[in-house]
């Protein structure tokens, strides 16, 4: 089964994520836009495991989610990799809360190469990714609203859990399925 470890989003902050693509759609770009309701941030991406692998990794959940306080979080800026002048993901960054969303997609990250999982290539960047480009269609009018953005104004949310993703891929895009969630330490 494919899978992934995530922070779930509050309604409110998909919904304000959705009206930001709201306005980016207005650009005509060829983008694959993420589902609101599937909007998350990836803390790790475990591809696909085994049963015996599901078990031993929510093990490592538990003990990270035992470790590691809850925490508020708010986000920054409109993004996009591998860098804004030639966008392939559109993505929104964290402000607060950065580093405490490193430090667990660190411990997690460890956690679980142990059991099979490839470490990441790249260093963990904390992020949201909003859509997807497809083809250069529209490419510098997206550029340039995605650089008319700059800073979002957001309210601050709680992290109080992570949670453990199933990742089924359907025609119509990804469906998710809760595995586990854990709590984190109170504050």
């Amino acid at each position: 089964m494919r899978t992934f470890i995530a922070i779930e989003l509050p309604e409110e902050v998909r919904e304000s994520l959705a009206r930001l693509q709201d306005r980016l759609k207005q650009s005509q770009a060829d983008v694959k836009w993420v589902q609101p309701h599937n909007i998350h941030l990836t803390l790790k991406f475990l591809g696909e495991i085994n049963e015996e692998q599901l078990a031993k990794i929510t093990r490592v959940l538990d003990e990270v989610g035992l470790s590691k306080k809850s925490f508020q979080m708010s986000l920054s800026t409109v993004g996009a990799f591998p860098k804004m002048n030639f966008p392939r993901v559109i993505w929104v960054g964290v402000e607060k809360g950065e580093s405490e969303t490193k430090e667990i997609a660190r411990a997690l990250e460890e956690g679980v190469s142990i059991f099979g999982i490839p470490k990441e290539k790249r260093p963990f960047s904390s992020h949201i990714t909003i859509g997807r480009v497809r083809s250069n269609l529209c490419k510098d009018k997206l550029i340039n609203d995605l650089t008319k953005i700059g800073s979002l104004e957001g309210k601050e949310f709680a992290v109080t859990k992570l949670t453990l993703f199933k990742s089924t891929l359907t025609p119509k895009g990804p469906a998710y399925e809760v595995l586990k969630t854990v709590s984190l330490k109170a504050t």
